[in-house]
């Protein structure tokens, strides 16, 4: 990983990665033990599972737009709230999310990576 990246810059890397379906990138921002709470289903996706769905092209994203977001760091530890609208593919069928999330970032060996990332879609009114 780049030395002393803050976590916010490697949030961006994150989005970065996945809208260029960089699996090498997200291999390296991802805690080893990462797990995902899927913003669409609820479900729980492991880092080995998202990966696979990234380099096989099952889960594409077109966009991401991050519009909000606020950064807390705890020492070895960070959060970050945002809000993204997203838009992409998921096993050939087009989506669209307006979402709420929470990204937790720990930091190990002098790097930060993220251990676990919640996505809350926003209703629509």
């Amino acid at each position: 990983m780049k030395d002393n990246l803050t976590p916010d810059a490697v949030e961006q890397e994150f989005f970065s990665a996945l809208l260029s379906s960089k699996v090498e990138t997200l291999n390296r921002v991802l805690a080893d033990d990462f797990v995902l709470i899927d913003v669409m289903t609820g479900s729980e996706i492991s880092k080995p599972a998202l990966l696979e769905m990234i380099g096989a092209g099952q889960l594409k994203f077109e966009t991401i737009d991050r519009l909000e977001f606020r950064v807390r760091v705890y020492e070895a530890a960070a959060v970050i709230n945002g809000r993204t609208e997203m838009k992409g593919t998921f096993a050939g069928e087009t989506f669209r999310a307006s979402s709420r999330y929470t990204h937790l970032y720990i930091k190990h060996r002098g790097d930060w990576r993220m251990v676990a990332a919640q996505g809350t879609q926003i209703a629509s009114s």
